[in-house]
């Protein structure tokens, strides 16, 4: 492991890599060092413009595979986020090969990551008022309807995925890089993904992977955003209908589930009234 500097900002790599293409996009002021994906990240201010930058190529710290195949994965994303149409999703602006690797650019979002990997951001949201977590809730609920009528099912998708402006009341979904389009099958045995949003069928090579997949995650996201926990009623802040509600989205059956997010939506709604 060593130390690396880009315009003043400290982060951790397994060897040096040079990354002065980055001036082509902006000053640097912020690296997300810790992704397992092969991927690092960075914040870009350019001007009066803010770019989030996503690039393969470099041997970052937690990754164990090979650049390459990072790079390969990476350049595999491109096309569900020129596809996919959402008004919460991070806003793609272009990609490339550059600096002996691939990168790809977005528009930056200002927010707090919710994903335990980044504590401070984390607990800044988990210490939110229970009206704004619903708010967050209603959007990431809203954004896994749209994209399931769109034809996609989201896969790795998890409290990192997650970003929230408190100042702008905005949510933001920042990383869709493993959704599979329908009709999409576990082709793994374990798929990419956070074991705490994962359901059975992530797990079972063969199985189908749809909208009731991706009820049981919005279930554990339920979960991880009121509570900070997998489905503790103890500190559940919410009418005892809406636990209910996510235990049923998280049952391990499949046919015991809610059978589209519409479908949850609906109940769960429902139950915030009793």
């Amino acid at each position: 492991m060593i130390n690396q500097t880009v315009d003043g900002i400290n982060f951790k790599m397994q060897a040096y890599f040079d990354f002065s293409f980055l001036g082509k996009y902006g000053k640097v002021f912020k690296v997300f060092d810790d992704q397992d994906s092969g991927n690092i990240c960075f914040e870009l201010v350019n001007g009066n413009n803010k770019f989030f930058v996503k690039f393969a190529g470099a041997p970052t710290l937690e990754y164990k595979g090979k650049t390459e195949d990072a790079v390969l994965r990476l350049k595999s994303t491109v096309p569900i986020y020129q596809t996919v149409r959402q008004k919460s999703l991070i806003k793609y602006v272009c990609s490339e090969e550059i600096g002996k690797g691939f990168a790809v650019i977005f528009k930056w979002s200002d927010g707090e990551c919710m994903g335990r990997m980044y504590p401070q951001s984390h607990r800044r949201i988990m210490a939110l008022k229970v009206e704004e977590k619903l708010n967050i809730f209603y959007d990431i609920s809203v954004f896994l309807r749209d994209i399931a009528e769109q034809g996609y099912t989201a896969i790795d998708f998890y409290d990192g995925s997650i970003m929230y402006d408190a100042v702008m009341k905005k949510t933001t979904i920042c990383d869709i890089d493993f959704f599979r389009a329908n009709p999409a099958v576990n082709d793994m045995g374990q798929m990419w993904g956070s074991s705490r949003f994962m359901s059975p069928e992530e797990y079972e090579l063969g199985s189908v992977l749809d909208e009731v997949t991706n009820v049981f995650t919005l279930g554990k996201m339920g979960f991880s955003l009121f509570t900070d926990s997998d489905s503790s009623f103890e500190a559940w802040p919410l009418s005892e209908e809406s636990y209910r509600v996510l235990m049923k989205a998280v049952d391990p059956r499949r046919n015991n589930r809610y059978q589209s997010i519409g479908e949850f939506m609906e109940r769960w709604n429902q139950a915030l009234m009793k």
